[in-house]
């Protein structure tokens, strides 16, 4: 459904932080059919700060209030994870449609209490995986699709950070699969389109001994079945001394589709030494700043449209679902059956 021009969707933003920052500007100055109403963080100062660089009147610090306001008709919960689904239900039970980053919690029990509370209001969700936005990323689905590469045999996804994480992060993160992999294993089931029904997982500590004291891994390799029988792999590192390393390669039947990493410009130099170009994107920030974008405005489109958004909650779960999986297999050292229905 094409949104009239002149609509305009009022949100308010939940979180000052650093996707809440990301958040607040993209509404403000990327998606024009949105009106950001107003910033709520327990932090004021971060709100007020965050409010006057994008031109929002109105700050709270509790989001209790932004929900009282009868002039938003939808909020981004861009909050620690601990808080997504408390604010998801309490949301839903004032009316408001929900932008909620991922994961909306680290249990799947609470995850089905926040949908249920969300289905019940009649309220419409998109989950924050913004890989599926990605131009590139994108342009591997619609291979998919349209039937370039045929049927789907293989997939690889390489994802790697250019350095660890604070270990204060860490520490509240709900580990490498559920903070990192997750965006991955969500890109999986996006690019091939079809269900995972097993994932086998092994994972060591080869970088941050910190990060192993905390009870976590920095350094994985999983391995996917689909329900259409194509196979996946995903390797994920806390450490790529280059840059940010993300690549996709996906083989089928009639051929094959890849991604390179992008860079800060497309020059290349040559000497008589070598040929060389300068690293890659040195973080997600930079490397995905379009998606977020382009993910933002879809979510404002949707609702005004009255569409469902997509990822949906039933997304968001099943991410989630399949990082535990990879937890569950990590631990026992064998793979994990993953229920289809």
């Amino acid at each position: 459904m094409t949104v009239p021009v002149d609509s305009l969707l009022n949100v308010g933003l939940v979180g000052a932080g650093r996707i809440g920052s990301l958040r607040a500007e993209a509404l403000a100055h990327r998606v024009p059919q949105a009106n950001v109403v107003a910033i709520a963080d327990a932090n004021l100062d971060a709100a007020e700060s965050l409010a006057k660089r994008c031109g929002v009147l109105r700050t709270y610090r509790d989001y209790q209030e932004l929900l009282d306001d009868p002039d938003i008709g939808a909020i981004c919960v861009s909050t620690p994870t601990n808080t997504h689904a408390e604010i998801m239900v309490a949301a839903a039970a004032a009316g408001k449609h929900l932008f909620v980053e991922k994961p909306v919690a680290l249990d799947l029990a609470e995850v089905d209490r926040a949908l249920d509370a969300v289905d019940r209001a009649g309220v419409l969700l998109q989950i924050g995986l913004n890989r599926r936005f990605d131009p590139t990323f994108r342009r591997v689905r619609q291979a998919v699709l349209d039937g370039t590469i045929g049927d789907v045999h293989l997939l690889h996804i390489i994802s790697r950070d250019p350095a660890p994480p604070p270990l204060a992060y860490v520490q509240h993160s709900g580990g490498l699969f559920a903070d990192m992999t997750i965006h991955d294993l969500d890109m999986a089931r996006f690019l091939v389109g079809s269900e995972v029904t097993s994932v086998y997982a092994q994972g060591t500590v080869r970088i941050s001994p910190e990060i192993g004291a905390a009870g976590d891994i920095d350094t994985a390799m999983l391995l996917l079945v689909f329900q259409c029988g194509a196979l996946a792999t995903i390797e994920n590192s806390r450490q790529a001394v280059y840059g940010y390393d993300q690549r996709v390669e996906l083989l089928g039947s009639r051929g094959g589709i890849s991604t390179g990493n992008m860079f800060p410009n497309e020059v290349t130099i040559s000497t008589a030494d070598a040929v060389r170009r300068d690293l890659p994107m040195c973080f997600f920030l930079e490397r995905y700043a379009e998606s977020y974008a382009l993910e933002t405005r879809s979510f404002v489109e949707s609702v005004l449209a009255g569409r469902p958004p997509s990822p949906s909650g039933v997304d968001g779960r099943k991410a989630l679902e399949l990082a535990i999986a990879a937890r569950d297999s990590l631990a026992s050292g064998k793979p994990v059956a993953i229920a289809v229905g």
